[in-house]
């Protein structure tokens, strides 16, 4: 978004729009992904127009401190988003402006309580799927049966789906790691016929010309011709070629997200499930249910590529009470 002209009076310095486009640029050679890139710009345009719209060249930890605090205590925003905002600033001053803020950065930190997550019960599961279908069944299957995020679930890979070993490797998860994870059984005859539907849009493109796709890092320029190899291509792919919004190029991205979210949303309605449901919903309903199936706990933080085992314990929380034999007070007042 454009700044007011009258809000640049120094000549010498670079106007907001110039330094976004510094950012951009920097976020890119570092490899940074699109979404992550549109993130940053976001909290980097929040904390200039929270300061007056002043150059982040003329600010420093006493601003900072007071925008995040701001995001605390104003905005209600969990610690989560807090720190978000504070990495993609810190990104600007090291990486961009060449002024990394060194010391310790003392602002309110938000105490916003995390939220137990939404699961799903096993009967309230079979329900939804019956309400499903297409590909969006088989995606939904995946986020429930394998415990991916949405985004992993989308942007996965031909080569990353190993039927023999009955896995699904999970590239550049969140934290940039790559783990492994269940491929169910159940799926693998749907899977494997959509994707040689998948072989077929592929071989069209090829014949077309516009048989590419968005290559990871370094690897479009260490490997020029890989994007156009079976292996690369995406499981889930948009129905139609694109432009790509970097690089100018026209090939076939994966599925939009939105297409799958709608459909999740919709399901959950028709099954008359009483709770609020995302695809997100699916794999907090996976790390419940293999935990209450008696799965390690430690394995499943495996699967579900947490880092620190307090974030998998929170389902031990919503994990099923036998409530039938667990008498409530009132039930006792009859009793006396």
């Amino acid at each position: 978004m454009a700044y007011k002209k009258e809000y640049v009076k120094d000549k010498f310095r670079p106007k907001p729009g110039e330094l976004l486009d510094q950012v951009r640029e920097v976020m890119r050679y570092h490899d940074y992904a699109i979404r992550t890139e549109q993130t940053y710009i976001r909290w980097i345009l929040d904390y200039i127009r929270f300061n007056g719209t002043r150059h982040p060249r003329e600010m420093g930890k006493p601003e900072v401190e007071r925008f995040l605090s701001h995001l605390a205590i104003n905005r209600k925003m969990a610690s989560s988003t807090q720190n978000q905002a504070l990495n993609a600033i810190l990104f600007l001053y090291k990486h961009v402006l060449d002024m990394p803020l060194d010391d310790h950065i003392d602002a309110t930190r938000s105490k916003k309580p995390k939220n137990l997550p939404t699961v799903l019960s096993q009967s309230e599961i079979s329900r939804f799927f019956q309400y499903i279908n297409g590909t969006n069944e088989l995606m939904a299957k995946l986020l429930y049966g394998a415990g991916l995020r949405l985004m992993e679930c989308v942007r996965l890979r031909i080569k990353d789906v190993d039927f023999d070993n009955h896995q699904i490797i999970v590239r550049d998860g969140k934290g940039g790691k790559d783990r492994a994870t269940v491929l169910p059984k159940v799926v693998q005859d749907d899977l494997r016929y959509h994707l040689k539907r998948v072989r077929k849009l592929f071989e069209q493109d090829l014949a077309e010309g516009c048989a590419d796709v968005y290559m990871p890092h370094a690897l479009a320029r260490k490997y020029p011709g890989a994007g156009k190899t079976w292996i690369w291509q995406w499981v889930f792919p948009a129905k139609n070629c694109s432009k790509d919004p970097r690089t100018g190029k026209v090939r076939r991205h994966h599925t939009h997200e939105t297409g799958l979210q709608k459909a999740v949303a919709k399901a959950a309605k028709k099954a008359d499930i009483s709770k609020r449901v995302s695809p997100h919903t699916l794999r907090h309903s996976f790390a419940t249910h293999m935990l209450e199936a008696g799965k390690d706990i430690r394995r499943v933080q495996e699967l579900l590529g947490h880092a620190d085992l307090r974030t998998t314990m929170i389902y031990k929380h919503v994990m099923r009470t036998n409530f039938e034999t667990l008498r409530s007070p009132l039930d006792d007042l009859d009793r006396i």
